[in-house]
């Protein structure tokens, strides 16, 4: 049942938020700007971009295997990432199992070893979406405020957030939640989270630490780099996109684009079939913020993300085709 539950679960979250998509959103306006209103040459070159994020991403899985002394080659690390993301829009978390197990068995390694890489690269990642997080809250504070204050709900956040009540509190239940560790220090429960909290210390430590850490972070830095530079290579693909670009000069240009791409990646976190609902909502919503109104959000969001896949099923087909023309069996067929 627990199993049947990742699977089915992301499948009625997709469909859910497609459904508020089609409620909240005039599709026949939206379909309207994606056939007469855009540079289609800034999508394929976003589809481009996101293409060297899967090949630093490899690149930098590497470093990590290496150091765990895994070996395999760089187009069987490359085509797991391929594969990987293309699996995982039919089946959201299915990815990442099988491209451990395909490494895994074409390096002969075990299979736990290579997961556990997996995971601290991905605990890398999340990190990374903290600090990104953090860091556009501050350098777009201003926009924020000014974008939730339209709203009496919005309002009332922003009014809650400078109350002073709320940093009392928050002040008061830090020490209730010190003094209940301290309290209940060997109840099973706890022993769980501070086991699991030093699996995962121990797992980012190992990072920090091993040979080539520095390279590690400079590819992790490519990586994003990459994510973002292909959500801003598409917005030049819309002329109101492009107009936060062009007439308002690039360091805003840049901005809007850093808003919507931290709310994508927040988005991503939600279980979905390749992002489906929950990252064309959180890209619309970051529009949103810098005036774009819900229809033209809606037609950039499901015009990127369509790039996007179409990208991921080509990767996937051509990791299909050559996995099948490297397997071993057929290796060994042809040598009779």
């Amino acid at each position: 049942m627990k199993k049947a539950l990742q699977y089915i679960v992301p499948i009625i979250l997709s469909v859910l938020l497609i459904w508020y998509l089609f409620k909240k959103v005039n599709f026949k306006d939206a379909m309207e700007i994606v056939s007469h209103g855009v540079d289609y040459w800034w999508i394929l070159a976003a589809m481009g971009i996101s293409v060297f994020s899967h090949i630093f991403r490899a690149l930098r899985w590497r470093i990590q295997l290496n150091a765990l002394n895994v070996k395999t080659s760089m187009m069987e690390l490359t085509c797991s990432v391929f594969g990987c993301y293309a699996m995982n829009l039919v089946l959201p978390r299915v990815g990442e199992l099988w491209r451990c197990s395909f490494v895994a068995g074409r390096s002969k390694a075990n299979f736990t070893t290579v997961m556990g890489s997996m995971m601290a690269e991905r605990l890398t990642d999340t990190i990374t979406v903290i600090a990104l997080t953090l860091f556009t809250f501050v350098v777009a504070a201003e926009a924020l405020l000014s974008f939730l204050k339209e709203f009496p709900i919005g309002a009332g956040i922003v009014h809650f957030l400078y109350s002073p009540w709320l940093w009392v509190s928050l002040g008061f239940l830090v020490l209730i939640g010190w003094w209940g560790i301290r309290k209940f220090w060997n109840v099973p429960l706890l022993v769980k989270i501070r086991k699991w909290t030093r699996e995962i210390w121990v797992g980012f430590y190992a990072v920090v630490k091993m040979p080539g850490k520095w390279k590690f972070l400079l590819l992790s830095a490519a990586i994003w780099g990459c994510y973002y530079f292909q959500l801003y290579v598409a917005f030049y693909a819309f002329g109101f996109t492009k107009a936060l670009c062009v007439e308002s000069g690039m360091y805003l240009g840049l901005l809007p684009c850093l808003v919507a791409f931290v709310f994508s990646s927040i988005g991503m976190a939600v279980p979905s079939n390749g992002g489906l609902g929950p990252w064309n909502i959180a890209i619309m919503f970051g529009l949103a913020v810098y005036g774009i109104p819900d229809v033209e959000g809606a037609a950039f969001s499901i015009l990127q993300w369509s790039g996007q896949t179409v990208m991921l099923i080509i990767l996937g087909i051509f990791t299909a085709i050559w996995i099948g023309a490297t397997s071993p069996r057929i290796q060994h067929l042809n040598q009779r």
